[in-house]
């Protein structure tokens, strides 16, 4: 399996990379996190005038034809940064699965508005009772007209608040956690019969407790029939966040030690100190294991599904656990600054501690793995 990058993900990368950089320092994510929106209008434009809303689409769609690699790099460059817009929910989880699902006509009309940066969406697929599990669907829709009327709840459906448009999972068929019956449908955020509760999550991002009581919906697809897309969706979302986290890792990385140089005790910077040299060395081989993992997952997206389930599993436990050890440690290591707002640390560490939280943490995956661990990698 090959690991290098390609000449065009290379120039995606550095695309990214001189993005975050110059346009995306602390004050300035600060600035835009505390906004009205809870993130920069501008900055969302900017990512479309650059094409990266259009990774993962067609080029029929003015995309790039990009999959799991191509969304890797996007990714771990946007967690150098903290970035606030809501790619994930829009791009990479509602996106791809309206590219899978939906008509000719839907997906004209509205992947061409994602990737011009004139349509925000989210996915509202979990429940409160489900927790991870992407099948335990409650919410239910029935035929209405030419279209479905839908009743249910979703929780923490990521920036779910500032969304025009929902990617809802419901039952046309069957009950409780079974994979046939459910459907996908998109709604208007603001029609009537959709209630929103919106929120700043602890890591500066925005979701919503959301509530559906007759709404209107256009059917994605064939009525009962999403399971498949919606988890080569989440799939993708997995590969995405654990990219994110490991950029967000390796600042963390970098400010500790550069910290640690700096940070005078007893005359003496504190990074001369043994003790803290090996921890900030355990710190790199966490960084360096959650980077290979994601790596191999992101290039196991086309092997057979039980394989390519494993090792996605395996990526985003070592993920919760590899990055629960990078953020304590930074904050221990910058002691009582590590726990100021107004240091960057303190942010990234949260950002960290959070993504172990979406789509399913460590104890999660840990029981999938376990599940899966039979699975023969050979029959790649």
């Amino acid at each position: 399996m090959d690991f290098k990058l390609s000449d065009e993900q290379r120039m995606l990368e550095e695309t990214v990379g001189r993005l975050v950089r110059d346009g995306y320092p602390f004050d300035v994510r600060e600035k835009a996190r505390t906004s009205e929106l809870g993130y920069s209008a501008e900055m969302w434009q900017q990512f479309a005038e650059l094409g990266l809303l259009g990774v993962p689409f067609s080029e029929d769609f003015g995309g790039f034809n990009g999959g799991g690699p191509e969304l890797m790099v996007v990714a771990e460059g946007f967690g150098r940064g903290l970035v606030l817009e809501p790619y994930l929910a829009t791009v990479v989880l509602s996106g791809t699965l309206i590219n899978s699902l939906g008509s000719d006509a839907q997906k004209e009309k509205l992947i061409s508005a994602i990737v011009g940066g004139e349509l925000r969406l989210a996915l509202a697929a979990y429940e409160p009772e489900g927790r991870y599990d992407h099948t335990h669907v409650t919410a239910t829709a029935e035929k209405s007209g030419d279209g479905y009327s839908l009743t249910g709840n979703k929780a923490v459906v990521l920036h779910g608040d500032s969304a025009d448009q929902l990617v809802v999972i419901a039952r046309t068929g069957g009950k409780g956690t079974d994979r046939d019956g459910l459907s996908a449908f998109i709604v208007d955020a603001n029609a009537d019969g959709v209630s929103r509760r919106g929120y700043e999550t602890i890591d500066g991002l925005r979701a919503a407790e959301i509530t559906f009581n007759n709404a209107a919906a256009e059917l994605l697809g064939e009525e009962g029939k999403a399971i498949d897309a919606l988890e080569a969706s989440l799939a993708l979302g997995i590969v995405a966040l654990c990219a994110e986290a490991t950029g967000a890792m390796e600042v963390a990385c970098d400010q500790t030690l550069a910290y640690i140089k700096e940070r005078q005790q007893f005359g003496v910077a504190i990074g001369k100190f043994q003790a803290l040299q090996h921890r900030m060395v355990e710190m790199r081989m966490e960084l360096e294991k959650a980077r290979s993992m994601t790596i191999f997952a992101a290039c196991s997206l086309d092997a057979p599904a039980q394989v390519c389930a494993k090792r996605l599993a395996a990526a985003k436990a070592i993920i919760g656990k590899s990055g629960r050890k990078v953020a304590e440690e930074a904050i221990q290591l910058h002691g009582g600054m590590g726990m100021m707002e107004e240091t960057a640390v303190a942010h990234y560490a949260k950002r960290i501690v959070l993504i172990d939280h979406q789509l399913g943490d460590l104890g999660y995956h840990m029981q999938q793995l376990e599940r899966l661990l039979d699975v023969d990698d050979d029959a790649a």
